[in-house]
Formats: structure tokens, sequence, C-alpha cells
């Protein structure tokens, strides 16, 4: 489906914009996306980025990429603790990015280039309001989670007044009545022995945005109206929700991990809607117990299962070694473990029949795109609110809410692949998946996004 009509013949709008992705995974994935949308449009791009988790430009002929020091050391460049990573990058990048950003400026004047008509960050580059006020410059961020789960986020400071944090395990499933249909548990969390500086950066992030000059959502009216209606009365200023960015062009060039596509051979030979794909994404890790609870689940729900196991997913780890000895024979070719996979290849492939996911928002809309029902299993962050929007809001997956147990993963595995009530999900997730279609096309509400957001970009 080439939603984007006759516009990629690139007229030239005889603009340019600067894109700074952040630089995980589930982040650069959406901003490159949008670049290559904002290009068909006409728009000449430029990408600066951090040398940490780079993205590849031989990928990207057709971008200019510029890159800054983000001077991390090896220990400082882990993902083991996101919340002190990414606030000391909003420190280590500040002048590095502000001479970047000036040198950009300045070449336009002295050799005539077209003009820089506006910067387009992540809105976790919470400095970069601040730069691009000082150089005159308008700054438009990129939200790359759902719009639900923002709105969390955002309430932190109304949820510490009222003494949700630290979050106790006996208050696990008490509703949240400021957020519905939220229970305690679904609270993000974020692993870190920093909490001051989680709340600081969630409350930069936030206050930053409210004074940028607007908010491109990754997702779609007919998906979060409610959220964006919500957002909007406490955000004011312009939005812009044109996703799902996926559906205009595929992520496969910006993964940092590279593919395996024996996956798709595999999937070749099975029988449609029979394989349950199991991916927990780029981050998350699990320990040795639940590996091995995940691993014979699988194995006894006899659903044929394609299982990504990314080196470093099993903590202490390398790959797969924990498995017991003859495990993988012992399935006669039922099963096909892979360390990365094409996923949005996988989930529009015929065999797929069900997707058992961290419910980041990436995967999280890929899956509804391709009318896969979910089983929710998700690790932290805006992952908690995803999950229970899928289960309880738009009731296109289950939640895996109790410790991975076997015999538990088994039954959650049969009733989204087997039963009657995975049947009844899968339904609903394609009557969803027609109505994100519709979103797309000339009328439709993120098609109609998109026109506003080009006229806007080219007013500044």
């Amino acid at each position: 489906m080439d939603v984007l009509g006759d516009s990629h013949i690139h007229q030239k709008k005889g603009r340019r914009l600067i894109l700074f992705p952040l630089p995980l995974q589930g982040h650069i994935n959406p901003m490159l996306q949008l670049a290559n949308i904002l290009y068909s449009k006409g728009f000449s791009i430029t990408i600066i980025h951090t040398n940490f988790n780079s993205p590849n430009p031989s990928n990207y002929p057709h971008f200019t990429f510029c890159s800054i020091e983000d001077s991390l050391s090896e220990t400082e460049a882990s993902t083991a603790d996101l919340v002190a990573l990414l606030s000391l990058l909003n420190v280590q990048c500040v002048v590095p990015f502000r001479n970047c950003l000036a040198k950009l400026l300045s070449n336009v004047e002295e050799e005539e280039k077209e003009p820089i008509a506006c910067l387009i960050t992540d809105a976790t580059w919470y400095f970069t309001q601040a730069v691009a006020e000082s150089l005159k410059l308008s700054r438009i961020v990129l939200r790359t989670n759902s719009v639900s789960s923002f709105l969390v986020f955002a309430a932190f400071p109304v949820l510490s007044q009222k003494g949700y944090f630290p979050i106790r395990d006996s208050q696990s499933e008490a509703p949240v009545p400021e957020l519905p249909p939220l229970r305690v548990k679904d609270i993000p969390v974020v692993e870190t022995c920093y909490r001051e500086t989680l709340h600081r950066l969630v409350t930069e992030a936030t206050n930053q945005m409210k004074v940028s000059s607007g908010c491109i959502w990754n997702s779609l009216q007919d998906l979060e109206l409610a959220s964006l209606t919500k957002f909007h009365q406490d955000f004011p200023i312009p939005m812009f929700p044109i996703g799902p960015f996926h559906k205009f062009f595929s992520a496969s060039s910006s993964s940092l991990l590279a593919h395996d596509q024996t996956s798709i051979s595999w999937l070749d030979k099975q029988t449609p809607k029979s394989v349950i794909y199991v991916s927990f994404g780029s981050i998350a890790a699990i320990n040795e117990t639940e590996f091995l609870e995940v691993a014979w689940g699988l194995a006894n729900s006899k659903v044929p299962f394609l299982w990504v196991v990314r080196p470093g997913l099993v903590r202490g780890a390398e790959w797969i070694e924990p498995l017991p000895q003859g495990f993988l024979e012992t399935l006669d070719g039922r099963g096909h473990m892979v360390k990365w996979a094409p996923q949005q290849e996988v989930l529009a492939h015929p065999a797929t029949g069900g997707f058992w996911t961290h419910c980041g928002w990436n995967s999280t809309l890929e899956s509804i795109c391709e009318g896969v029902p979910m089983i929710c299993q998700p690790c932290f962050g805006d992952q908690m609110v995803n999950a229970r929007y899928v289960s309880d809001v738009w009731k296109v997956g289950l939640h895996l809410e109790r410790k991975l147990e076997r015999g538990e993963v088994e039954r959650t595995i049969r009733r989204v692949m087997t039963e009657a009530e995975g049947q009844e999900i899968r339904v609903r997730i394609m009557i969803l998946k027609e109505k994100l279609n519709l979103c797309l096309i000339q009328g439709g509400s993120s098609y109609q996004s998109l026109e506003s957001l080009i006229s806007y970009i080219l007013s500044f």
C-alpha cells in the first residue's frame, strides 16, 4: 500500500529539516521513518546523531548525517540503567549539539543552501529547547510512545503528591482513579538507582515539550482519541498524530541488530496462523529461571513458535546455553530460535497467528497493523500502560500478569492460538486493522494530520 500517493516524485520544498533521534532502537526507528515521510514530501533532511548507537548512514544515502561527540565511557554507554544514561546524555551533548546546529545554520548563510525550517528532536532530549531558542529556531518534538502512556508520565508529579511512589506490592491490583483503566502495577517503573533523576528527567522533558512549537505522535486518532483530547487540554501546543509511521516505509534499515532471514524461510513451511512469534524487544532482560519457564511453556503448548532470543536477553548467559541438552531436538522442528528477526515481515507473514510481546509501542502498533493478536508481557516503562490498553481497552490481546510459570504460559498460548477466546480477539484486531489502514489514505485522520504538519512547517 503506497499511502504517500504521487508525492514522492519529490517536489522540492526548498527547506531543510534537522532531526535529532534519541540513540535507543525504539526511538531511532520512528525518527528515521519520520525523516523518510518528510523527505518524500519534498524536504531535505539532516540527521544529527550521537556516536553511541549511531545509525548507519549508508542505508540512507538521501540524508545528510552529522555525528556529535557524546563523550560516554564504555561503562556509561550501557542500557543497564537507562535513567543514568539519558540523564548523562542530556548534559554531555549540550555543547557538541549546539556547535553542530550553529555550524549548520551558518553554512546556510555562507553557501546559500536551502533554509532550515525547524528542528525536530526526540522529546527526551529536553536540553534542545533552550539551544533552539538561543539560535532562533523552532523546535517540534517527536514522542515515540503512545499518547496514553505519555499522559501517565506527565502525571508523575500528581501521583507523587498522592503517595503512589514508591509503588507497593500490596497495592498493585488497586485501580488508579486518576488514570482509568490503569491499576497501580501499571504505573511505569524504570529500574534505576536514581529515582530522583527519573522524576527530574520526566518533568524536564514534559515542561520543555509544553513550550515547544508542537508535537508529532506515532499514533492516530482512531486508536487514542480520548488520550489525544486530554493531551490537547493539558498541552496547548499544535499536535500531529500521523502514525503509524511504519506503514509509510519499512523500518528494517534502521535496526541496530542484524536480522536472521531464516525466520522467513522457516515460517514459509508452517500452516497459516499457526505460529506464535515471541520477542521481548531490544532492551529487556530475564533471568535463567524465567527463560526456562518460557521455553517449557512454549514446548508444552504444542504450538509452533519462532522465538527471538537476543544475545543478552538472559542475564549471565551468552545466548541459549541454559536450555537443557537436546531441548530443540525434542521439538521436532516445531520451534525456531534466532538472535534477531525482521519483525515487520514476521508479523505480516501468513503463518504468524500470535505475538508474545513486551508491548513496546512500535511492536504494539505493528501487531495491530497486521491484525495479529497479542500476549502481553510488559517489562518496564510505557510497556505497562500499552499492555493494559491492549488487553482491557482495545481487547486485542491477553495480559500475562502473574509470574512466569510454564503452566500459565502454556494455557495463555493455547487461549490465544487455538481456543474460541483467541478467535474473538482475532475478529476484534482485524476490525482495528481496517480502521488503521483507512487513517492513512486521503481523507483519513493521519493523512490530514500529515498535511497540516507540512503546512505548519512551511509557515516558519
